[in-house]
């Protein structure tokens, strides 16, 4: 195998020690040089100290949890590149497994440019994905405990939610806050429903006569309290983001593009928001020319499925794990974008759900709205709905052999025949 790199470097990270091989070739002979290393500060410094003396050129680790990232944060000062890899692209052979060995296997990879780097972004990027991953995890804790607040509703026979569509909304949290006060009157919890609301005074009335104890309204109250706690973080949330966002705006240079400005382009996106714009410039950053294509980035983000064929047969194979984060935001603006007349989204989802379902067509979708994003980054253009009727203006040729193809499988035989047009 051919050598690349003279003097590399491969680290095997761990929660409290990092195993670091120095791989050189010296006379034309690799000699190698292992030690151990603890976690703290002080301990990585001479780590990078050790590793510049080696004059290495490549420096690897596996991204391993989070205790990568404290020991990338020391090594990137170093004057060398340093290169995050995959865990799973990096498997050695099992049977001979200790922690040199994975260092000196690491290394030799780099050395023959066999690994391919992880992305990770800058500083600031970490920190606003970081921000907007932590706001979506107390959003889901949120959810989670307006499920309990159902549920004990439920066990108090109030049903609540069959006549509000929202319990945590306006007219559902008015009344969720009385019973909490111990009003039990079903007539004057039904006053305080908002006058919008469909529901009868009747239905009203059946919904909210129960059998509510002080173990529920104790519960209720524990649950609201906790909710708002959680809502008051998102707002804090909310904050920091748009002061980390000002920052980043003041160091741009000039002439380039402001974050602010990308997310407003982002939401002329259908079904993108401005959180969604943020969210999704802090998972995939605001450089589009490390994704070499808009393929790659898809690929990247999990939005494609994997290749997976054997004897000359294409087996079937499911979307990759991916960017979690990403992926599930981009899923979220697809089902809103489907929802939305005339496009060219909502034209694509209903020619795949008829084909594939539902689930494989939405996903179809969200992989082109990352597509039309990663050009819009690339070239700073608008979005351009292509309409719905872009399927329906392709080649003439492709339209004709298809419904030819459908009227085969339909058992006719189809001969077709050029109209020519009268003059």
């Amino acid at each position: 195998m051919d050598v690349m790199f003279d003097c590399v470097a491969g680290l095997d990270v761990h929660k409290a020690m990092i195993v670091a091989c120095v791989r050189k070739i010296v006379d034309g002979k690799v000699e190698r040089e292992c030690r151990t290393f603890e976690t703290t500060t002080t301990s990585l410094l001479d780590l990078l100290e050790w590793l510049t003396e080696s004059k290495c050129t490549h420096v690897a680790m596996e991204a391993t949890g989070v205790y990568w990232k404290p020991v990338w944060n020391i090594l990137s000062e170093g004057d060398f590149d340093l290169i995050l890899a995959n865990a799973a692209h990096i498997k050695n052979v099992p049977g001979r497994k200790t922690d040199v060995n994975d260092a000196t296997w690491i290394a030799d990879l780099v050395a023959c440019g066999l690994i391919k780097p992880s992305f990770v972004p800058e500083e600031e990027i970490q920190e606003l994905r970081s921000l907007q991953r932590a706001r979506k995890q107390m959003i889901r804790e949120q959810t989670r405990h307006t499920q309990r607040i159902q549920k004990t509703l439920e066990e108090a026979n109030i049903k609540l939610d069959s006549v509000v569509s929202e319990i945590m909304g306006v007219s559902g949290r008015r009344m969720i806050e009385a019973m909490i006060e111990g009003v039990k009157n079903p007539t004057k919890l039904a006053a305080l429903a908002d006058r919008r609301l469909k529901a009868s005074p009747k239905e009203l009335y059946d919904a909210l006569h129960g059998r509510l104890t002080d173990h529920h309204r104790f519960m209720l109250k524990l649950y609201l309290s906790q909710y708002d706690t959680l809502d008051k973080s998102i707002f804090e949330i909310d904050q920091k983001v748009d002061v980390a966002i000002e920052r980043m705006d003041a160091e741009v240079a000039a002439g380039k593009a402001t974050f602010r400005s990308l997310i407003n382009l982002l939401s002329t996106v259908p079904g993108v928001s401005v959180l969604s714009a943020t969210t999704i410039l802090a998972e995939i950053g605001t450089n589009m020319n490390r994704f070499a294509t808009a393929g790659h980035l898809v690929a990247w983000a999990g939005m494609c499925p994997g290749q997976n064929e054997s004897a000359g047969k294409r087996k079937s194979s499911r979307l990759r794990k991916g960017a979690p984060w990403l992926k599930t935001m981009l899923v979220q603006c697809a089902w809103a974008a489907v929802k939305k007349k005339d496009s060219y989204y909502r034209a694509q989802f209903n020619r795949l759900k008829a084909r594939g379902g539902a689930k494989k067509a939405i996903c179809a979708v969200a992989a082109s709205m990352l597509t039309a994003i990663h050009n819009m980054l690339k070239d700073g253009t608008e979005h351009i709905d292509l309409g719905a009727d872009h399927f329906d203006k392709r080649n003439t040729d492709m339209k004709a052999k298809h419904l030819v193809h459908q009227l085969n499988k339909l058992g006719y035989n189809v001969d077709l025949q050029t109209l020519q047009k009268a003059a």
